[in-house]
C-alpha cells in the first residue's frame, strides 16, 4: 500500500466516500426458486435453490457465468487489483524446492522456477551432483491444470508408477515409467481415489471407485471401492481384484506392502476417522487376513516392520498418540508392547524409521520438536532445530544415514538442511532465496479464553514495532475440524499483508489435533458450536487487545473452515468486515449425499440420526441465514470440486444474495478446471489471491 492505514486523511475520507456510494444498488442475478422441501423427523425444511445441485444443467451453467460475470464487474471497480496481481507475481517470482527424497541410487526433488504452473521432478546421481529433468508436468497440459499428484517407485527401482489430477479433482489416474529406458509404458488406470500405488513384484495394489454416471463425475456418491493387483503390461480390465466388501458399500479398503516386501496390510474405515488394521506374511498369501484392530474407534497405522516386530502408530487408549511394537505371531492387543507415548505437552504427530532409529515428531504447543530413540524406544536426543516453527522431512530408508528437512514458520520462509543421523549434526542445504527480511517481522503465540473458559492458542505476526491503534487490517484464519493441526507455516501470499503493516493471525481452535483427540473431540459432533465460540472469542480477543477493531477484520477458512466462516457470520454478522468462506461444507442437511461427504458423519453427525439432525440445524451455514447486514463477503469454489461439490457455495450464495439487507456486496467467484485446492497452477493461484486482497482492502476503505 502506498499509505496502507490512510494516514492521508483527505485520501481516507474520498476513498470511504466513494466506496460507500458504489454499491449502493448491487443488483444480483436471479437465482429462481423451485418449491422443493424434505422432511426430517417432525421438521420441513424447504430447499428452493436445490436445483443448482445438477452442476451440469443448462441453467446452472448459465447460473454460474452471471455469477462470475457479476463478480468481475464488481471487481473492475477496484483501482488497484491490477497492481496487487504485479506484486504478488513479484513476490512469487524466485526458484523453491522440495526436500529431496533417496530412491534406489538416485536422489530426487521438485522445484519451480518461480512461475512455473507445476513444480518439476528433478534426479541427481548424488547431492552436490547436477540436477537434470526427470518429469515436468507443465508438460501435461498448457494451462496447468493437469498436475502430477504422486510418484511411487517399485522396490527393485524398475519402474515409477505416478498419479496425475486433472482440473484438480480427487480422481486419479496412474501411469508407469520404466527407468531404466525412460518411457511412459502404455499401463494406464483410471477411476482411482484416495489411493496410492503399492508396489508387489511385478504390479501393484489400488483402490478404484465404480465408474459414475455420465455427467455425475464428480459429483456421485463415492461407495463400493475395491482393491485391485495390477500387473505391468496388462489392461486394467484384466486387474484382479482382491478386496471388496459388498455388504458394506460406504467401507473403504486399502492395501499396502511393507519396504522388504514381507507383509501386506489391510486398512478399512468407513469415515474420517477410524480404521480396521490387518496382515498377512507375503510367505503365504493364501493364509487368511490377522486381524490387529477389528472396530472404528481408533487410528492405526503401520510404519513399517524391524527385528520381526510391527511398528504401529496409533491413538487407541493413547489420546495424545503412541507407537508399540506388535509380535506378528501374537497380534492381539493385550501383547502389544508400548515403547514411545504422547504427553498432553507434547503430542505424538508422526513418526519415522531411518537410520536404525526412531525419529519421532511432536508438536508444543503446536511447534515442532523432534526427538529420537532406539528401536525399543529409548530415548537417545533431541534433532537441535534452528527455531520455534513447523519442521518436516526425517524421510529414508531404514539404513539411510543422510536425510533432509525444512525449517520454516509465519515470518520465516523455508529453508532445507541436510541432516547426518550418526554425527546428529544439521548443515543448510538450501536456504530459500524469498526477498523477505524475517528480521523485520515478528512471529507471537497468544492465549485467550474462549466463551466456557478454555484457554485457545493463536499466532500474530506482523512487522516489529507495528502501533497497535485498532486500526491494523487483519486476516484471522482457522479451520477447526477433523483432527487437523493448523500450523504457522510460511505463506507467500501473506507478504502482501505483512509487508503493509497489516496483522496475521491463525487460531488454532477446538475440533483439531493441536492437543491430541479430547482437544479434537471438544469440537465435533454436539460440540461443534464451541469451534465457532473459539473463532468468535479469537475475533474479540484481537479487537481488546486494539490489534483491530470489526472495520478493518477479515475472517478466511477453507472446506470444514469455509463450514466456519460460514456459521460465524450468521451467528455474529457484526464480527469483521470482510468474509471468505472458501470451497466450504455450508448444506449440513444433505452434506452425505454427494461423492465422500458420507465419510465426515463421523465428525459431524448424520441426519438419520434426529439427536444430530437437530444439531445441524442449528449451525449450517445455509440453513441460519438471516435478513440482517451482512459483511462483504467473497465466497470461493470451483467447478472441479469433487470433495466439497460446488453446489454448496451455489446455493448458500443464492440465498445469502436475496437476504442481504445492507450495503456490502455478496459475491461468489467459480473457479474453472479447479478442484478442492490441489494442484492449482501457479497462474491461478496469484490471480485469486490477488483479488482476494483487493477485496479485503477496498471493502475496509484501504488504498494501495
Amino acid at each position: 500500500m502506498k499509505n496502507p492505514y490512510l494516514s492521508l486523511i483527505i485520501l481516507s475520507f474520498l476513498i470511504i466516500l466513494i466506496h460507500n456510494t458504489i454499491p449502493e444498488d448491487l443488483k444480483y442475478p436471479r437465482t429462481n426458486t423451485i418449491e422443493v422441501s424434505d422432511k426430517y423427523f417432525d421438521t420441513t425444511i424447504k430447499d428452493p435453490y436445490r436445483w443448482l445441485e445438477d452442476d451440469n444443467s443448462r441453467g446452472t451453467k448459465a447460473w454460474v457465468d452471471k455469477q462470475n460475470s457479476f463478480t468481475n464487474g464488481y471487481m473492475r471497480k477496484i483501482p488497484f487489483r491490477n497492481k496487487l496481481e504485479k506484486r504478488l507475481t513479484e513476490i512469487w517470482n524466485y526458484p523453491t524446492q522440495g526436500i529431496p527424497f533417496k530412491e534406489g541410487e538416485k536422489y530426487y526433488f521438485f522445484k519451480n522456477n518461480g512461475l512455473q504452473n507445476q513444480s518439476v521432478l528433478y534426479v541427481q546421481d548424488s547431492p552436490t551432483t547436477e540436477e537434470s529433468i526427470f518429469m515436468d508436468p507443465n508438460s501435461f497440459s498448457k494451462d496447468g491444470s493437469i498436475s502430477l499428484s504422486g510418484v511411487y517407485f517399485s522396490p527393485d527401482n524398475k519402474y515409477m508408477g505416478y498419479s496425475i489430477s486433472r482440473g484438480g479433482s480427487d480422481w486419479r489416474e496412474f501411469y508407469v515409467k520404466d527407468l531404466n529406458s525412460g518411457e511412459i509404458l502404455e499401463d494406464h488406470i483410471t477411476w482411482v481415489k484416495f489411493s496410492n500405488m503399492s508396489w508387489h513384484g511385478s504390479g501393484f495394489y489400488y483402490k478404484k471407485y465404480p465408474k459414475p454416471e455420465l455427467d455425475n463425475e464428480l459429483s456421485a456418491t463415492n461407495e463400493n471401492a475395491k482393491v485391485y493387483f495390477h500387473k505391468i503390461g496388462t489392461d486394467q480390465k484384466d486387474d484382479l481384484m482382491i478386496y471388496h466388501e459388498p455388504d458394506n458399500p460406504r467401507l473403504s479398503p486399502s492395501i499396502s506392502v511393507s519396504e522388504d516386501q514381507k507383509f501386506m496390510y489391510l486398512y478399512r474405515s468407513s469415515g474420517t476417522y477410524g480404521n480396521m488394521l490387518a496382515f498377512k506374511n507375503l510367505d503365504n498369501k493364501d493364509k487368511e487376513w490377522s486381524h490387529i484392530v477389528e472396530d472404528l474407534k481408533s487410528q492405526c497405522w503401520i510404519m513399517d516392520n524391524f527385528n520381526d516386530y510391527l511398528y504401529v502408530y496409533t491413538d487407541r487408549n493413547a489420546p495424545f498418540k503412541k507407537i508399540v511394537k506388535i509380535n506378528p505371531n501374537k497380534p492381539n492387543e493385550k501383547n502389544w508392547e508400548t515403547i514411545i507415548e504422547g504427553t498432553e505437552d507434547q503430542v505424538l504427530l508422526s513418526v519415522n524409521l531411518i537410520g536404525g532409529k526412531i525419529f519421532a515428531h511432536f508438536t508444543e504447543d503446536i511447534t515442532s520438536v523432534w526427538k529420537v530413540f532406539d528401536l525399543d524406544g529409548n530415548y537417545l536426543y533431541n534433532v537441535d532445530i534452528p527455531g520455534k516453527g513447523i519442521v518436516n522431512g526425517f524421510n529414508g530408508d531404514k539404513d539411510q544415514m543422510i536425510v533432509w528437512y525444512s525449517f520454516n514458520n509465519s515470518v520465516t520462509p523455508p529453508t532445507i538442511y541436510q541432516y547426518d543421523i550418526t554425527t546428529n549434526y544439521s548443515t543448510v542445504y538450501k536456504e530459500s532465496e524469498a526477498r523477505f527480511n524475517r528480521n523485520n517481522y515478528i512471529l507471537k503465540q497468544e492465549f485467550y479464553p474462549s466463551k466456557d473458559g478454555t484457554m485457545i492458542p493463536m499466532f500474530i505476526a506482523h512487522k516489529k514495532g507495528l502501533k497497535m491503534d485498532g486500526q491494523r487490517p487483519t486476516l484471522l484464519y482457522a479451520y477447526g475440524g477433523f483432527n487437523v493441526s493448523i500450523k504457522p507455516y510460511f505463506s507467500k501470499t501473506n507478504t502482501i499483508l505483512l509487508e503493509n503493516n497489516g496483522i496475521y493471525v491463525i487460531a488454532n481452535l477446538r475440533g483439531g489435533g493441536e492437543y491430541g483427540q479430547k482437544w479434537h473431540e471438544a469440537g465435533m459432533l454436539l460440540n461443534k458450536q464451541n469451534v465457532f465460540n473459539d473463532f468468535i472469542s479469537a475475533a474479540e480477543y484481537l479487537f481488546n487487545t486494539n490489534r483491530t477493531s470489526p472495520r478493518y477484520l477479515a475472517i478466511k477458512g477453507g472446506s470444514n473452515g469455509g463450514l466456519l466462516i460460514g456459521a460465524v457470520i450468521n451467528q455474529r454478522p457484526d464480527i469483521c468486515k470482510v468474509a471468505f468462506p472458501e470451497v466450504g461444507v455450508m448444506d449440513m442437511l444433505r452434506y452425505e449425499k454427494f461423492t465422500i461427504g458420507h465419510a465426515w458423519a463421523v465428525e459431524y453427525g448424520s441426519v438419520d440420526n434426529e439427536i444430530h439432525f437437530n444439531n445441524l440445524l442449528t449451525y449450517s451455514p445455509l440453513h441460519n441465514i438471516q435478513t440482517v447486514e451482512y459483511p462483504s463477503v467473497l465466497i470461493y469454489t470451483a467447478d472441479h470440486d469433487d470433495r466439497v461439490v460446488p453446489a454448496h457455495s451455489f446455493k448458500y450464495a443464492a440465498t445469502l444474495q436475496n437476504a442481504q439487507q445492507g450495503k456490502d456486496p455478496i459475491l461468489i467467484r467459480i473457479g474453472k478446471s479447479a478442484g478442492h485446492g490441489s494442484g492449482k497452477p501457479t497462474k491461478k493461484i496469484i490471480k485469486e489471491n490477488a483479488e482476494k486482497w483487493a477485496f479485503m482492502f477496498y471493502e475496509m476503505g484501504l488504498d494501495y
